[in-house]
């Protein structure tokens, strides 16, 4: 088969969406095709039946809705549908209220910022919307609290907040850092003279300590967040569209162009399925046990934070430690990219030349710019110049043996970009299923969880020892020692107490670090 036949056989238009997807190069044929018919048929279905309601988390007995969000009519009760409809009215509702001036903070004509608190999915979807979709002359200005970094809470809240709206985004409300976020930012309010609650809008699910809290002291608005949408699948929820609507984009074709790639990608046949399509070219690369990385290559600056979007989204989904019947088989895929052409200074060299352990996914867009076109030689447009290096890159790639995709989008709108993420949820159900893990559970983080909740358990065990014999020096070995722990984690903690707690007594450096219980103050006065 030629390149031009190959090209032909795995390219997939809609010219409804104007979206294409090239395959021609991801290594795949009939063979495996014809092998993998069966196991294709059985994940269709299984996606399918996701999207009618089926349990696809059977650790927590919850559905997997996200696909109800873009198109409530396919919500399998009618009291979801009913809750559906009414968030979108209520976002759209409040967002005018804001940006008329209806709903304005104390003293002020109207809010001009949006400050968002969250963590995960309930940050990096917000984010990649935002920066993909943002224009200078939007209604309200976004800007994020996704860390629990005292710096970074700094940076954010060290301006004039008189004029800011904060969003808090927690199903739980007892999420750590979006906890930390919202205690900070409650703090910076007060110390401006304002109140925090009068400025505030909760995005929680009911009942949640955040919904009691956002209740009784009277936030503007709570939206709901409800459990069978997970958060790196939220984005179409109102954990995504509050900050949109706000922002002053469009909500609407966001969630059109979702459905219309939904639409597309329900097909039984992969050459009529992207995201089918899609997802054997991941399983026939990686041989199933994604033993290869993926590199997201956007060549446009507004797509930039696409690839950070992707590695929750696919790695949260697909990093499992045992498939449904309880085996063990460490699956997923690793993500990592940054934006064209930027990565052809950066990692392109290693690609092309060193270990051939990824696939490339090159994400192209059409249309270069709103303005007029500008020649920076004759004949030659920047976009040009961007539009030959994504090819000579993927040229380049194939050259040497290194698989690689490409998604066309038509311009980067609110349509385009519901249809983008779409694509890759279901991709990653399909891809889930082919290989036989569950999609919707993590594990993984809540052991993460645990774990920095015993870290912090120690360090409250670690300075009520102290007290104990507030006069002595304590090592970390000794320490250790008296809280039968781990001599690791008792220096490491002593390490971060020593530069952050000016209020307490540290001598030596290095392993040779001290601490005992006896106040600064108190110590240099004794």
């Amino acid at each position: 088969m030629s390149d031009w036949q190959q090209f032909t056989r795995f390219f997939l238009h809609s010219p409804k969406l104007g979206i294409s997807l090239d395959l021609s190069r991801m290594g795949l044929d009939d063979a495996f095709l014809d092998k993998m018919q069966p196991a294709a048929e059985k994940a269709w279905m299984a996606v399918n039946e996701l999207e009618r309601g089926a349990i696809a988390n059977p650790d927590e007995n919850r559905m997997v809705g996200h696909y109800w969000l873009r198109d409530a009519a396919l919500a399998p009760t009618p009291e979801i549908r009913a809750e559906i409809e009414k968030m979108l009215r209520e976002v759209v509702h409040f967002a005018n209220q804001v940006h008329t001036g209806a709903v304005k903070p104390p003293g002020k004509a109207r809010f001009t910022r949006v400050l968002s608190v969250g963590i995960g999915g309930s940050a990096l979807g917000p984010q990649f919307v935002a920066e993909a979709l943002g224009q200078k002359d939007d209604k309200l200005k976004l800007v994020f609290l996704d860390n629990t970094d005292p710096d970074g809470f700094d940076r954010v809240l060290g301006s004039d907040l008189s004029e800011t709206l904060t969003v808090v985004i927690s199903k739980s409300g007892s999420t750590p850092e979006t906890l930390n976020g919202m205690l900070e930012a409650a703090h910076a309010y007060k110390k401006q003279g304002l109140d925090f609650a009068k400025q505030a809008v909760a995005i929680t699910g009911d009942g949640s300590v955040l919904y009691k809290q956002a209740s009784s002291e009277g936030w503007l608005s709570i939206f709901p967040m409800w459990d069978w949408v997970g958060g790196r699948t939220s984005v179409m929820s109102a954990v995504g569209l509050v900050g949109m609507a706000l922002q002053g984009l469009d909500v609407q074709n966001f969630l059109r162009g979702a459905a219309d790639m939904d639409g597309w990608t329900r097909a039984q046949k992969w050459q009529d399925n992207p995201a089918l399509a899609l997802a054997l070219a991941w399983y026939k690369v990686g041989d199933g046990k994604g033993h290869k990385d993926m590199v997201v290559l956007p060549y446009k600056d507004r797509l930039a934070l696409f690839s950070r979007y992707l590695q929750q989204l696919v790695m949260e989904s697909l990093g499992k430690e045992k498939d449904l019947q309880g085996n063990v088989v460490h699956q997923g895929i690793a993500v990592y990219g940054n934006k064209g052409s930027t990565d052809q200074h950066a990692y392109v060299q290693q690609l092309r030349d060193g270990l051939n352990n990824f696939f490339a996914t090159f994400v192209v867009v059409l249309k270069d710019r709103d303005t007029e076109p500008f020649e920076v030689e004759t004949g030659v447009t920047a976009g040009d110049f961007l539009n030959g290096f994504w090819q000579g890159t993927r040229q380049a790639l194939s050259e040497n043996g290194r698989a690689n995709a490409c998604i066309t989008l038509p311009e980067v709108n609110a349509y385009q970009v519901g249809a983008l993420i779409a694509l890759y949820e279901r991709t990653v159900s399909l891809y889930a299923q082919l290989v036989g893990i569950n999609a919707y559970h993590q594990p993984g983080v809540e052991a993460g969880k645990k774990a920095a909740k015993s870290v912090l358990e120690l360090q409250s065990k670690l300075l009520a020892a102290l007290q104990t014999e507030p006069e002595r020096w304590w090592n970390a070995e000794a320490l250790a020692e008296k809280l039968a722990a781990d001599p690791e984690a008792v220096f490491l903690m002593m390490r971060h107490l020593a530069a952050n707690r000016a209020s307490m007594q540290f001598r030596g450096e290095g392993l040779g670090l001290e601490i005992n219980g006896l106040p600064r103050a108190a110590a240099v006065a004794h």
